[in-house]
């Protein structure tokens, strides 16, 4: 008999809230965490708009290793994963090292090492790198700082699988708790905001002038954000064993690889639809019984249209009868953190019964005519919650969150 798996503890760190309350609540309360960009110059740009991460502090998070040696990414995941310890009721002191895990999805990395690599390299100050950059800089230093922070000496994974990666993440990590290579598993996504990323975007032209309008006739691209989400995940017995409040559990996932385009996605929502497939099919689950979809809605035109045929290929009419709303539309795309970030929505979502809006979602697009949940947050039990995500280079992952039961 397979292993259930169930989330006991989240941690998040977001533009409209860091900790689970404060985010949750602003969540549901329609916040918006876009404005203008401060951490760099963006004059040189036709857009200006991003979802920061303000006011953050590393040193009141993070205890053992020096935040000033740490990039910004990795100061968010270990944010996230001290809250998610915090949130889940984890003694580490009870706890053997080797059996708890990290998991953690980016898009990419630490970038901000590199862009001051640059800087150098522009000043003709290169002299003045050290071994510190190559320390700091490739994205598998994220979950090893997480591990050295709490001590950890489990399973030890980077997924950087670009915006899908927080799902891949809590799927690796859902396939180590069941092979019992690990107890407890930290497992989510982080990513900072980033000169590369943005100017990767606005060169696209995929980035909205003003705000994230998912899904609505007028939307104009996506916003680039920042952020972390870690799920802690183990075993229903466990959790039983200890106590241990229980959000949700996860019933299973699919991926998917459609390899169609760079970035553009299947005309016809293969992968994503594929995605969804394998996920309810490994989970046990009817589409009749899915009672929210987190979507992956972007906002730009193509994403949120794609999205929209792919739920209808995989749900067929009974499509139209399932909540599905775009929390990118108040802290933006936030990469590789954003299923992870969006897999704790779901949780909540089933633990609580309250649906979070799209908000921003003025104009019905005839082409995405499905309910996105607009503007205001709706109250209804959440049995079976889908959580999807799609990334650059045809890579799709979905996840099954379910009510726990005996």
């Amino acid at each position: 008999m397979p292993k259930r798996i169930v989330v006991t503890g989240m941690g998040v760190v977001s533009s409209i809230g860091v900790g689970r309350e404060p985010f949750w609540n602003n969540l549901l309360a329609g916040r918006c965490g876009i404005s203008r960009v401060e951490s760099f110059d963006t004059s040189g740009y036709t857009v200006h708009q991003g979802a920061e991460v303000k006011e953050f502090r590393g040193e009141e998070h993070i205890k053992k290793l020096n935040p000033d040696s740490l990039g910004r990414a990795s100061q968010f995941a270990i944010a996230a994963a001290r809250l998610a310890l915090i949130d889940g009721d984890i003694d580490l002191g009870r706890t053997a090292p080797q059996t708890i895990g990290v998991s953690i999805g980016t898009t990419s990395g630490e970038p901000g090492i590199i862009e001051q690599f640059d800087d150098r390299y522009i000043a003709n100050e290169l002299d003045c790198v050290g071994p510190e950059f190559i320390r700091s800089y490739p994205c598998n230093v994220i979950a090893e700082h997480v591990a050295s922070e709490f001590d950890l000496a489990g399973v030890n994974l980077t997924i950087p699988a670009a915006c899908a990666a927080g799902n891949y993440a809590i799927a690796n990590a859902f396939d180590v708790l069941q092979a019992g290579r690990a107890d407890v598993m930290l497992a989510g996504g982080a990513d900072c905001f980033s000169r590369i990323t943005y100017a990767g975007f606005a060169r696209l032209g995929a980035i909205a002038p003003e705000i994230c309008q998912p899904f609505d006739r007028n939307r104009k691209g996506m916003i680039p954000g920042e952020g972390a989400g870690i799920l802690v995940l183990e075993s229903l017995d466990r959790a039983r064993a200890r106590g241990a409040r229980v959000y949700a559990e996860i019933a299973g996932y699919g991926l998917s690889c459609d390899a169609h385009h760079m970035t553009a996605a299947h005309p016809l929502g293969d992968g994503p639809g594929r995605a969804m497939e394998m996920a309810l099919k490994e989970s046990r689950t009817e589409i009749d019984q899915v009672s929210y979809i987190s979507a992956h809605g972007t906002g730009t035109a193509t994403n949120d249209r794609l999205e929209t045929i792919a739920v209808k290929r995989v749900f067929k009419d009974f499509a139209y009868s399932i909540p599905m709303s775009s929390i990118k539309s108040m802290l933006g795309h936030t990469m590789g953190a954003a299923s992870a970030i969006e897999a704790a929505v779901c949780a909540l979502a089933v633990s609580c019964g309250l649906i979070p809006p799209t908000i921003h979602l003025q104009e019905p697009d005839p082409e995405c005519d499905l309910d996105y949940v607009p503007n205001y947050t709706r109250e209804r039990r959440v049995d079976v919650a889908m959580n999807n995500a799609y990334a650059f280079g045809g890579n799709n992952a979905s996840l099954i969150l379910k009510q726990c039961e005996a």
